[in-house]
């Protein structure tokens, strides 16, 4: 069964990866990937937060940095020293075959620590803002799903390593926003 499940991932990650190669892609895929891309948008939400909730936003950003941490850790250190499975761009089966667009890093590919950060971050800002921005939801899941697809597309991770990142974050981020929220005001 997990052969047959790595095989799968194999072929997906080979249908993103070389099948959608395309001048944009390209370009975009490895922009997605930087902090300088998704930092700004962060730092918009916490501003957003404190023109809501005031003082009682520090708990928002208190929160957001342990998501981070916490995710981050969780994902990077705990899971994939775990499961130790190679990047595709580092899979002697694969890498001759790899369209890769930046560096592949040494470290393990499953889960993808971007997929968890990010769904974790977008799940956790949606719920904190629910009532201010009630269609938030949708719009930061898709931009997190840009992030971890842009993870496949520049060789460095599998699909499967995204998806599982991105259910993991989704359970992180709801239940940091659930504690979070019981420190603020959310009727603001």
């Amino acid at each position: 069964m997990f052969d047959i499940l790595k095989q799968i991932d194999s072929e997906w990650f080979l249908a993103i990866n070389n099948g959608w190669q395309n001048a944009f892609m390209d370009w975009l895929c490895p922009w997605l990937r930087q902090p300088k891309t998704w930092i700004p948008l962060y730092l918009l939400a916490l501003w957003f937060a404190w023109k809501i909730y005031g003082n009682q936003a520090l708990w928002v950003a208190v929160g957001a940095g342990l998501l981070v941490l916490v995710s981050d850790q969780f994902s990077a250190n705990l899971i994939k020293n775990s499961f130790e499975r190679l990047r595709p761009c580092n899979d002697p089966i694969l890498k001759n075959k790899v369209h890769l667009l930046t560096y592949c890093g040494g470290g393990y590919s499953f889960i993808s620590a971007h997929a968890t950060n990010h769904f974790a971050v977008a799940v956790y800002f949606s719920m904190i803002f629910k009532l201010r921005l009630p269609r938030m939801l949708p719009y930061a899941l898709i931009w997190a799903a840009s992030i971890a697809l842009s993870q496949v597309y520049v060789g460095v991770h599998y699909p499967f390593d995204v998806i599982c990142g991105a259910i993991t974050g989704c359970v992180f981020g709801y239940f940091a926003s659930v504690l979070v929220s019981k420190k603020i005001d959310t009727n603001k």
